[in-house]
């Protein structure tokens, strides 16, 4: 009988035993936290410095950029690709409006600041023929929606790699290679990317294997003239020097 009022003697008195070790924990912690006020606020200013600094770099992927001197310069160095609708195709240059990443219940937020004006970009890499120029225009239509890749700011410009989706998942054909491989346009050192870079070597790489493709099946620029050309050619070399050959001997 001793032994069990004991044992229950012993559970009624863990509850407030518990209780007391637990107000003693938060006790010590409420100490600790006022002996070090100081630090305790640090801590949670520099949280909260961090937080903005994440909210500005997120609102800076959803900023709308009107102008090349908007972006980011880090964006630029770390060749990040934008989304950008086609508003008009003029020689070289297309002009298009960026169109940042939509975040339901900030978006619009930003919305009535955005900027109207419009991007121009210009293909990396490719010096374009005025066939070229023509069938870029033919290919891009206003409205259309592409991804353009920073290479370089130039003044207001942008050199970019330029991807336009042609149906399915894995169908974004690239603008610069297109161009070369039909031979519309001649491969150029793309201005921007340090030349010891694996993106540097990559982005040449590609756009000379799509130059050599037109070149060796003699696209565009490359094609070869049929025989019947080159016996045109001849026979007007002929006829020019049979003519100047009367002229001489008149005088």
């Amino acid at each position: 009988m001793p032994e069990e009022r004991l044992a229950a003697a012993d559970e009624h008195d863990e509850p407030d035993g518990g209780s007391k070790r637990t107000s003693n924990i938060v006790a010590k912690i409420s100490q600790i936290a006022d002996d070090h006020l100081t630090v305790v606020r640090n801590i949670s200013t520099g949280l909260a410095i961090a937080g903005i600094i994440v909210l500005a770099r997120s609102i800076k992927l959803i900023t709308k950029f009107g102008a090349a001197a908007d972006i980011p310069a880090r964006f630029i160095e770390k060749n990040v690709s934008l989304r950008g609708k086609i508003h008009h195709v003029k020689d070289n240059r297309i002009e298009l409006e960026h169109v940042p990443i939509t975040v339901p219940g900030i978006s619009p937020l930003l919305r009535e600041r955005q900027s109207k004006a419009l991007l121009v970009v210009r293909l990396a890499g490719v010096e374009l023929t005025e066939n070229g120029q023509m069938w870029l225009k033919q290919q891009l239509k206003p409205a259309e929606v592409v991804w353009f890749k920073l290479i370089r700011r130039e003044s207001n410009a942008l050199d970019c790699l330029v991807f336009v989706n042609r149906g399915g998942l894995f169908r974004d054909v690239c603008l610069n290679e297109e161009l070369l491989r039909q031979g519309l346009g001649r491969t150029v050192p793309a201005a921007g990317l340090p030349h010891g870079s694996r993106l540097f070597w990559r982005v040449h790489r590609r756009l000379l294997r799509a130059e050599g493709k037109a070149e060796k099946a003699g696209r565009g620029l490359w094609k070869r003239r049929t025989l019947w050309e080159q016996m045109l050619d001849s026979l007007d070399r002929f006829k020019i020097t049979g003519l100047l050959k009367r002229l001489l001997k008149r005088t």
